[in-house]
């Protein structure tokens, strides 16, 4: 008998965020698996039980998830922001091609939530109003070399660029690096949004020019937004400015 297993976003910490589709999906799970922050943001009862586990064990959380739903229980896999993006909808799809046939029989659902870059670029104006794209700084799943390939690739062709996993105090240097490379492409006036715990009380959104971004200004609960060079800053006196893309592009500069 196999069950099921929802594997459902909470987005970026704003309990007004959780779709109602997540917070269905939340009533109706037994057994829930997660990073233990995030697992700590549900209200369960006690017929519902919790499963945490460390960052960066998302192929064994997944793996043990799998397992309990093909026993035949309701199962949450959970995650912060949208599972799709940088999580754990990927693990589970991982787990799930290279695990026993068992696993393949669980009925599966991804359900999305609220993106940290979108979060971010709600609360600034709309720097993601044109094409963009989204690079996560982490190199424990990929080689940095590539990582920069990928930010010089973008900033040439004129994406905006959303900076996942930008500093931790296991990779303190790659934010600053990053900025050293887009330099060498994109104009210093360029727009650089920081956004930290964006929707939570202790938020924090600043907004700099490229050639005075601090990476030391970022934390792994930041997600940066680095404008295009036809991203604009529009200035309101004494009301926050607001930060957007034009919804039109200019052809490439010969």
């Amino acid at each position: 008998m196999s069950g099921r297993l929802t594997v459902i976003g909470l987005g970026p910490g704003n309990a007004d965020q959780v779709t109602p589709e997540a917070s269905r999906a939340v009533a109706e799970a037994r057994f829930f698996y997660g990073y233990k922050p995030y697992l700590d943001r549900l209200d369960l009862r006690p017929d519902q039980a919790r499963v945490p586990s460390d960052n960066r064990e998302e192929l064994s959380r997944a793996k043990d998830a799998l397992t309990m739903a093909a026993q035949g229980h309701d199962v949450a896999v959970v995650s912060g922001g949208d599972p799709g993006v940088f999580a754990m909808a990927a693990a589970v799809c991982e787990a799930i091609e290279a695990g026993p046939d068992e696993w393949r029989a669980v009925d599966v659902a991804m359900l999305p939530g609220i993106t940290a870059m979108l979060a971010v670029a709600a609360r600034i104006g709309a720097p993601l109003g044109h094409d963009f794209c989204a690079i996560s700084l982490s190199d424990n799943l990929k080689p940095w070399e590539l990582i920069e390939l990928r930010l010089l690739a973008a900033a040439g062709a004129g994406f905006v660029i959303a900076l996942y996993n930008p500093i931790s105090k296991a990779r303190p240097w790659q934010l600053g690096r990053a900025f050293e490379c887009l330099t060498a492409i994109l104009p210093g006036t360029t727009p650089v949004v920081f956004g930290r715990a964006a929707g939570r009380p202790d938020e924090r959104i600043e907004v700099f020019l490229l050639a005075h971004a601090d990476a030391e200004k970022a934390d792994m609960a930041t997600c940066i937004i680095i404008g295009s060079p036809e991203t604009r800053i529009i200035k309101r006196g004494e009301k926050p400015a607001l930060v957007y893309t034009p919804r039109s592009a200019a052809g490439p500069r010969k």
